[in-house]
């Protein structure tokens, strides 16, 4: 199944949208006023080919949703799902997740499954063989994990993950200290990065909306096309996210990053919806 995936995400080599798409604060400057939440998804898909769903991390994946949103997409659409939290006990709650999404695994539409540690969790024994856990977990699924904590960025990390083919995600954040830094680690056939903003003075204080409140420039997004560009060298396919998803800045920011990147190679297009 995976193979499949892989056979058609070779002829999209980059693919570039936003983390979430279900935003009321975007009716008015990505969707047309007026529309329902249950047209987000259609509306988004005409303008990419690539999301993260978000509302997993939070609650388990229902098959039947996933199932109306892998119809409701193109056939080149694709997801990537955020791991439903992950504990230190999860194995009961990886076996359910993993049902909830398999309509998008027998869609080919799956791109990867996204975990995420926050900042507390440290470099520790306890966390790496708990990481080691998460990855025999998910062992033969596309898996990408996420640091916020640089204590992380180490090269014994990085073998790690290549061992169980599991991508080291790269972030653009603010550029605070203990947070990750640039990078263009590849660790996997799939290569990961994921935009944040820059908002240096709301990240510690403010919530999900203020502290991703922030639009890249130009200067801002041309200092990955090198690193994009090493990703596409070296992965089958490159995944890049926009988070900074106030007000819609992540779409402005995902479009602009597509025309940048178009002379690298081959990249997603608009949806064949």
């Amino acid at each position: 199944m995976i193979e499949r995936d892989l056979s058609i995400m070779k002829n999209n080599n980059i693919l570039v949208g936003t983390s979430g798409y279900s935003y009321k604060d975007w009716v008015g400057p990505v969707y047309p006023e007026g529309t329902p939440g249950k047209d987000f998804l259609k509306h988004y898909a005409g303008l990419f080919s690539f999301t993260e769903l978000n509302f997993s991390y939070y609650r388990q994946p229902d098959p039947h949703t996933l199932e109306r949103m892998a119809v409701t997409t193109g056939e080149r659409f694709r997801f990537a799902v955020k791991a439903h939290e992950i504990t230190q006990d999860f194995k009961k709650e990886a076996a359910t997740f993993k049902q909830g999404i398999a309509p998008l695994i027998e869609a080919s539409k799956l791109s990867a499954v996204l975990v995420q540690f926050p900042f507390s969790y440290h470099y520790i024994p306890k966390n790496r063989n708990h990481l080691k856990a998460v990855c025999e977990e998910f062992a033969g699924m596309p898996l990408a994990v996420e640091f916020r904590n640089s204590e992380w960025a180490r090269d014994s990390v990085y073998d790690g993950l290549k061992g169980c083919n599991a991508a080291f995600v790269n972030v653009d954040e603010p550029p605070l200290s203990g947070l990750i830094k640039p990078s263009c680690i590849v660790t996997s056939h799939i290569a990961y990065a994921r935009f944040h903003g820059r908002n240096s003075a709301n990240w510690w204080e403010g919530d999900n909306a203020s502290r991703y409140d922030y639009l890249y420039n130009d200067t801002e997004l041309s200092e990955w096309i090198p690193r994009i560009e090493k990703m596409a060298g070296e992965a089958v396919v490159v995944m890049v996210a926009f988070n900074n998803h106030w007000r819609g800045q992540a779409v402005k920011n995902a479009r602009r990053l597509r025309e940048l990147v178009g002379e690298i190679g081959p990249i997603e297009g608009e949806s064949d919806e």
